[in-house]
């Protein structure tokens, strides 16, 4: 499967993982395609009347594995009608989520933060996997990105590292992510040449690893991320 097709995946389904109905979720993703819901569901092979059951949550709230089924029918059927889901994921040129994928393999959260040219400021790294990673615009992320747009930072997993850039002292992207349902494992700061101590409480406090990056810009961080 492409990347662009992986990457797709990954932000319906945090999409719809944190909405508190998820199968309206996936019927709204549906209708924004515009594939229709018997289409769906052959290429599912579910009757249309159980696929409906689910959208409108007549049955119990789809797992994991539906999600996932369901969302990648969606992707399967959008690339015969000209790739419309990537085009309304990536349209938006300032976006507040820079760059977001899954990684192949497990990857040590110490590896990660040597490939961002980061130092370890808070949490341990031994033993620690992730699985996916995040790169935001944190001023936008902050002021751009509300309810559950917010989740759409997550991807597929928490167990993930997320880098804020643009970041003053680091208080705002911490606060956020303080009063979030959803915690990422691990949170690089890029900008600031020292944290707010608060900043550092609060990662403390949530048993997040946070890092520090004096990497020279947000597509050196990109790239070196892509190629772990």
């Amino acid at each position: 499967m492409e990347s662009a097709h992986i990457d797709a995946i990954s932000k319906i389904a945090g999409d719809v993982v944190a909405s508190p109905d998820p199968g309206r979720a996936l019927r709204v993703w549906r209708e924004k395609i515009g594939i229709k819901q018997i289409v769906l569901a052959r290429e599912l092979k579910l009757s249309p009347s159980v696929l409906s059951d689910y959208e409108s949550g007549r049955r119990p709230s789809p797992g994991v594995l539906f999600i996932k089924k369901y969302i990648e029918g969606l992707v399967v059927l959008d690339e015969a009608k000209g790739r419309v889901i990537s085009k309304l994921l990536f349209s938006e040129k300032n976006s507040a989520i820079l760059a977001i994928g899954e990684f192949t393999r497990p990857v040590k959260a110490s590896t990660i933060i040597r490939a961002v040219s980061g130092r370890l400021i808070a949490g341990g790294t031994d033993g620690v996997n992730l699985y996916g990673y995040t790169v935001v615009d944190s001023i936008k992320t902050i002021y751009a990105l509300s309810g559950y747009d917010f989740y759409r930072i997550f991807g597929a997993t928490t167990e993930r590292v997320i880098v804020f850039t643009k970041v003053g002292g680091g208080r705002s992207p911490l606060v956020a992510i303080r009063v979030s349902q959803l915690k990422p494992r691990m949170v690089v700061i890029h900008g600031p040449t020292q944290l707010d101590p608060l900043a550092v409480e609060l990662a403390k406090k949530e048993g997040l690893i946070l890092a520090l990056s004096n990497s020279p810009a947000d597509e050196s961080i990109i790239s070196s991320l892509k190629a772990l």
